[in-house]
């Protein structure tokens, strides 16, 4: 029998996490991988802590897996130091070269190859979307967690379009809900403002209480997936992430019959999603164009 790690970056009830774990576990059954049956898949979930990633790393690694699916760039990071040799498909992570998890995307040339989450590019069309929902807006809490190497790209990747729409950005730390209530509520004091949230696994773990305080002080706000909208965000545009996972169960199952990781080229996205929540956009007062409306892929009403 053959072995899997998995090491996701939300906690065990998560239902994001759980479904796209479940579109993991699907894709490799239909590849003819059984859990139980012909693959053992050893599953640990680190709701994001810097601990908790480096304690199921380690675990993970002592089973001595055939390969280890790993989520987001400090899992990657943590196992890569654990068993720098052990093959790793990953997912949701932004910069594998910039992170040295690949010598290039072309040819990773290591032990790890998988699927980019975006490019940094994704950050100005954020902003665009920002602007033309709520076009009064003029101040923008960028939330990101500080210590994401993604998300200081993202956020750079804004920057460098605010002054030609006349925004203003100031960042507002993804550290933890304390923090998170802290710098939703100070930024909120000004008029105009508004926020863009990127894609860090803070963000998600946290999503609810976002979307609460967006909504409480009435702050249009732009999010990273459409699980945000649904839990009553007002916009989102991004990646589709169970695409990710799908995707990943092939390269996870070519490396059971033999292919390496370095000759595996690492992959971007394929399908990018608009979801709009016309219920929020009501409630916050603003008209959302047709141009939207005929560009959204989900929409609730």
């Amino acid at each position: 029998m053959r072995r899997i790690g998995v090491l996701m970056s939300f906690a065990a009830e998560d239902a994001v996490a759980q479904a796209r774990l479940a579109e993991f576990q699907q894709a490799l059954q239909q590849l003819g991988w059984m859990d139980g049956r012909n693959v053992r898949i050893d599953i640990r979930w680190s709701a994001s802590e810097p601990e908790r990633i480096r304690k199921y790393a380690a675990e993970l690694v002592s089973f001595t897996p055939d390969v280890i699916l790993a989520s987001t760039t400090p899992g990657v990071a943590a196992l890569q130091q654990a068993a720098p040799s052990l093959p790793i498909v990953f997912v949701q992570v932004a910069d594998p070269v910039g992170a040295g998890f690949v010598a290039s995307l072309a040819k990773p040339g290591g032990n790890a190859t998988g699927f980019t989450i975006y490019e940094y590019g994704m950050g100005a069309k954020l902003l665009e979307l920002l602007k033309d929902i709520a076009p009064r807006v003029t101040r923008v809490g960028i939330m990101r967690s500080p210590a994401s190497i993604a998300d200081i790209g993202m956020f750079g990747a804004i920057q460098s379009v605010a002054p030609s729409l006349g925004m203003q950005l100031s960042p507002i730390n993804l550290q933890d809900t304390s923090e998170i209530e802290h710098g939703i509520s100070a930024f909120a004091q000004q008029p105009n403002s508004g926020l863009i949230v990127v894609g860090a696994a803070q963000a998600f773990v946290h999503r609810e209480q976002i979307v609460a305080l967006a909504a409480r002080y009435e702050l249009p706000a732009v999010y990273p997936d459409q699980t945000f909208i649904i839990n009553g965000g007002l916009i989102s545009y991004g990646p589709d992430r169970l695409e990710a996972y799908r995707r990943a169960a092939s390269y996870v199952d070519r490396i059971l019959k033999g292919e390496k990781p370095a000759d595996l080229p690492v992959q971007a996205p394929t399908k990018y999603e608009l979801a709009i929540n016309l219920k929020t956009a009501k409630a916050l007062g603003l008209n959302v164009s047709p141009s939207i409306l005929s560009r959204a892929d989900k929409v609730i009403e």
